[in-house]
């Protein structure tokens, strides 16, 4: 059971959400259309909405803006005025649907919890909320199974969430148990005043020591499920990477990441257009030998470090925001996870024996 949210929440709520760019699961529906060749010069957003049933100028210019409207298959601004015999496709996506939400025995790592929060150190290989194609088994069925009254979202399917992590990604992460929990923590999140950093193993010896990653992130033009970086200010969403070295293997190297923005993916992509992708990151090209010797030991020994890590190489090291209630500073720590720890353990074997031949 869930309880649902006062309406003078729902504007808060909406920013938050908008923030956390939480609709990963997303399914669109798909627009073609072709200029006439006597077609008058006319903004984009007005030319669609004549063609589009039930579209409003504020959700096309939103699709303009994430990249989901193509003029001649290249990316436009919403200032686009539409020539005679433009081809236009445009990617439009559904309103989420809402699904029975099924309590399920999930074991929970719960590192904290009081009256107003739940701090917990989520596994690997768990995904955050239902959406197409990962109906139960996730992260919320087993909050609502363990805590019955979560705040509802103005997006289905997430009581309690404020922020979310991948399916693979570990580490922390704060629910909200009440209306009032949720709003506040929602505001710090948009206001950048949370506290967030990530340990990540990535492919190559990086130049520098510490550094920034700044670059829009939006939907990939050539698969939909990924995310990229795009120059362009007008596509995407800002996103902002801080980054430090904390130690170097030569091959790989372990950083810890701290984030300005929170993107979907955005570690991983910033780190892949830095040209240092995540160690075994399936989806960004992680997930082969990008660094090192053409040994078949070598190949082996990358091959085990993939078995015994099979995902992307990256933890929520810690986590510290604001008390909804009490207004104290609250900060969570937690060690990496096992599989992390022991590749990291094997490459510092690897580089021991390897500066001793």
């Amino acid at each position: 059971m869930t309880v649902p949210l006062s309406k003078k929440l729902l504007s808060q709520i909406n920013i938050l959400e908008e923030l956390e760019n939480l609709n990963e699961d997303e399914l669109f529906e798909h627009y073609k259309f072709t200029a006439d060749k006597g077609q008058e010069l006319l903004r984009i957003d007005k030319f669609l909405m004549d063609r589009i049933p039930n579209s409003t100028r504020n959700k096309l210019q939103n699709a303009i803006s994430d990249g989901h409207v193509l003029v001649n298959k290249r990316i436009i601004k919403a200032n686009y005025k539409v020539k005679p015999l433009d081809k236009i496709t445009v990617e439009l996506p559904y309103p989420p649907q809402e699904i029975e939400l099924i309590p399920e025995d999930i074991p929970l790592n719960i590192l904290y919890e009081d009256d107003d929060v739940i701090v917990i150190n989520k596994q690997a290989n768990l995904v955050v909320h239902p959406g197409y194609g990962n109906y139960t088994g996730t992260l919320v069925n087993g909050l609502i199974y363990h805590f019955e009254h979560l705040p509802e979202t103005t997006t289905p399917n997430r009581p309690g969430l404020v922020h979310r992590l991948d399916k693979n990604t570990t580490g922390i992460m704060v629910v909200a148990k009440t209306e009032h929990a949720l709003s506040h923590l929602g505001k710090q999140f948009f206001d950048r005043t949370t506290e967030r950093r990530y340990h990540a193993l990535v492919w190559g010896d990086l130049n520098e020591d510490q550094g920034t990653v700044e670059g829009n992130v939006g939907r990939s033009l050539k698969n939909r499920k990924v995310m990229d970086v795009f120059p362009d200010e007008d596509y995407g969403k800002k996103a902002i990477t801080h980054y430090k070295v904390l130690k170097r293997f030569g091959y790989v190297t372990l950083i810890e990441c701290k984030l300005e923005t929170g993107r979907t993916h955005q570690i991983r992509i910033h780190m892949k257009h830095l040209g240092h992708p995540l160690f075994n990151d399936d989806e960004y090209g992680g997930d082969r030998i990008l660094k090192g010797t053409t040994f078949s030991k070598y190949k082996q020994f990358i091959n085990n470090c993939f078995t015994i890590l099979p995902r992307q190489a990256l933890h929520a090291k810690s986590l510290g925001f604001e008390h909804p209630t009490s207004g104290k500073w609250m900060q969570f720590e937690s060690d990496l996870p096992e599989d992390m720890q022991t590749v990291l353990q094997k490459w510092e074997v690897y580089m021991e024996n390897r500066i001793k031949e």
